[in-house]
C-alpha cells in the first residue's frame, strides 16, 4: 500500500506549446482566405451551355394583340437578332426598357418572350415602358425560358441568322452595356 501522498500517481501531461497557438493560426488562415476572396472575387460571367448551339424549336402564341406570335423559325434568316426574356412583374425588366429602345432605334431587331404573364399586365407594362419588340410570344410555363438556358428575367440572347445562340446576357442590359451588345450582334454577322 502506499503511504505517502503522491506515490504511484501519474504526472499530469502538459500539452505541447504549439497546441496553444493552433486555434489562433487556424483563425488567421480563415481570415486570410476571406480577405483574398473579398479583394479578388471570382468571375461573375456565367458560361452558358447553349452558346454555340441552335435555338431550340418552339412556337409560342401571341402575347399581346398588336404584336405577332413568336416561333424559332422567326429567328432564322436575315440579320442577327436579340431574343429578350422578360415579364411585366419584373422590376429589372422595366429598368432595361430604355436600353432595349435604344438598341431598337439603332436597327436591332428584338423579339420578346413573356414569362408567366397575362395579356392585360403585359399591355400595361409595354404602355408604361415602351415596346421595342417586333414579336412577343407568351411562355406561360417557362418552357422556352428553360430550354434556352435562362434561369431568370431579364435575360437576352444574340441569335445569328442561322438560328445559333451566339451570346447570353444575364440580367438587365445597362446603358454602359449597349455598345457591347451591339458589338456582339456585329460579331454574329460573320
Amino acid at each position: 500500500m502506499s503511504g505517502a501522498p503522491g506515490e504511484n500517481q501519474t504526472p499530469a501531461t502538459k500539452a505541447p506549446g504549439w497546441a496553444l497557438w493552433l486555434p489562433l493560426l487556424l483563425f488567421a488562415g480563415f481570415v486570410g482566405l476571406v480577405m483574398v476572396g473579398l479583394y479578388r472575387p471570382a468571375s461573375r460571367e456565367v458560361k452558358s451551355a447553349m452558346v454555340g448551339k441552335p435555338l431550340p424549336e418552339f412556337t409560342l402564341k401571341q402575347a399581346v394583340p398588336d404584336r405577332p406570335a413568336l416561333s424559332h423559325t422567326d429567328m432564322i434568316g436575315g440579320k442577327p437578332r436579340l431574343l429578350n426574356i422578360f415579364a411585366s412583374w419584373c422590376v429589372p425588366c422595366a429598368a432595361e426598357a430604355p436600353q432595349l429602345e435604344a438598341l431598337r432605334r439603332q436597327g436591332v431587331e428584338i423579339d420578346g418572350v413573356a414569362i408567366r404573364d397575362k395579356t392585360d399586365d403585359l399591355k400595361g407594362f409595354l404602355a408604361r415602358n415602351g415596346n421595342p419588340y417586333a414579336r412577343i410570344g407568351s411562355d406561360e410555363v417557362s418552357a422556352i425560358q428553360f430550354a434556352v438556358g435562362s434561369s431568370g428575367v431579364p435575360e437576352s440572347f444574340v441569335i445569328d441568322a442561322r438560328g445559333i445562340i451566339r451570346y447570353q446576357h444575364i440580367g438587365d442590359i445597362t446603358a454602359e452595356q449597349v455598345p457591347m451588345i451591339l458589338a456582339r450582334l456585329k460579331e454574329a454577322e460573320q
